[in-house]
């Protein structure tokens, strides 16, 4: 049997040598060989794209791996959710899970397994559910209350003040500065005071100006 060993700790200053000690000491005394140990230092256990989580999934892909060990649930991860999706991926690959320090093995031997699995996906579909649920509930209440009080939802559009520009222009105020007073950018004025009669030709698009102060 080849094991993987997966360790994690949330902070920098925290050390993994207790779990891997462990978990050593667990594989050596069922004669496993450790093909890799997978260590996170300073990742919470709700990130799913941690680097050794992910090297350890790749890893259980390519078939290098019979069984991976963690010292507790909450080391592989937080969310019911993702436990539930990678342990069910680990067990249709034929790769067993063992939380060490609680007796949670998913060996398809044993009856106890089949049952923690299908409540963790019972459990992980209700919590999408709900997600689910509150998003719709959010986006409703917020058509709700935007229509109600007038105000559009979502991102406010700029408004850019076209005959404020025409106006300033025909000055001879330069683009730059133009676009310095409304709060834009010197292509959005260029492009807004084409074929607009003015004093003073026009700058090449984002050229420097000599008349910018």
């Amino acid at each position: 049997m080849k094991a993987g060993i997966y360790a994690r700790v949330s902070t920098t200053d925290q050390n993994c040598e207790m779990q891997l000690s462990e978990l050593r000491h667990y594989a050596k005394a069922r004669g496993w060989e450790i093909f890799s140990e997978y260590v996170d230092t300073g990742f919470s256990g709700k990130n799913a794209n941690r680097p050794e989580v992910k090297r350890c999934l790749e890893d259980a892909k390519l078939r290098k791996l019979d069984v991976i060990l963690v010292y507790k649930l909450d080391r592989w991860g937080r969310t019911v959710a993702q436990l539930s999706t990678d342990i069910q991926s680990f067990d249709s690959m034929g790769i067993r899970f063992i939380a060490v320090t609680q007796g949670i093995d998913t060996d398809k031997s044993n009856p106890t397994s089949r049952l923690m699995l299908n409540i963790m996906s019972a459990i992980a579909e209700f919590e999408r559910e709900l997600i689910l649920e509150r998003i719709a509930s959010g986006v409703k209440n917020a058509k709700e209350n935007g229509t109600r009080s007038g105000k559009a939802i979502g991102r406010p559009k700029a408004v850019f003040e076209r005959d404020k520009a025409e106006e300033l222009r025909k000055t001879g105020m330069s683009i730059a500065r133009i676009a310095e007073e409304l709060g834009t950018n010197r292509g959005t004025v260029y492009r807004a005071l084409q074929g607009v009669t003015k004093p003073l030709p026009l700058p090449l698009p984002f050229s420097s100006s000599l008349h910018a102060s």
